[in-house]
């Protein structure tokens, strides 16, 4: 699933790398998610389920699956250029099957569905590493008025920089 190490991906991973930052929630459970390609509006990655994110039977907690689509659906949006993703305002997650269980790897599909100048529509899925059958999906809507700034950039459609300066270490 490796992608090009494009602008598009290295912003990303940039904002991800913020978010684990801070040392709240993300720090903890989104630390084993890495974004492995990214061009506008558009995420992949993967999961590795350790013990810590199972539910009592032993599968991935749906509470981790929800965190999955929030992260991801963030960082589709930071693939959009902007570096502040905004806030949430609507999350929600369908479980389909059981997600796995600890020592597996899934995949990750962020995609940004609309996005204006207030709001940003995304939706996540999670599919089996081995099978590509999805575990689960769910949908986005971040707040986002505000959140283009001079931190925020352009890519082009292969998600090149076009416009703004990355981070530094990007």
């Amino acid at each position: 699933m490796q992608g090009p190490n494009n602008a598009c991906l290295r912003f990303v991973r940039a904002v991800k790398n913020s978010m684990l930052e801070i040392g709240g929630h993300d720090a903890v459970n989104s630390r084993r998610f890495e974004v492995l390609k990214a061009m506008p509006g558009r995420i992949e990655g993967t999961f590795l389920i350790e013990k810590e994110n199972l539910n009592r039977a032993r599968t991935l907690h749906g509470g981790m699956i929800a965190t999955l689509v929030d992260t991801a659906g963030s960082l589709a949006v930071a693939s959009r250029g902007l570096f502040r993703t905004g806030v949430s305002t609507d999350l929600s997650s369908t479980f389909v099957r059981a997600g796995g269980t600890a020592g597996e790897t899934i995949n990750v599909i962020g995609e940004v569905i609309n996005m204006g100048r207030t709001l940003a529509y995304t939706r996540v899925e999670l599919r089996h590493s081995v099978t590509g059958d999805i575990l689960a999906y769910g949908s986005h809507t971040k707040y986002i008025r505000g959140c283009a700034d001079e931190t925020s950039v352009e890519f082009d459609e292969h998600g090149e920089l076009i416009r703004g300066e990355l981070p530094k270490g990007a």
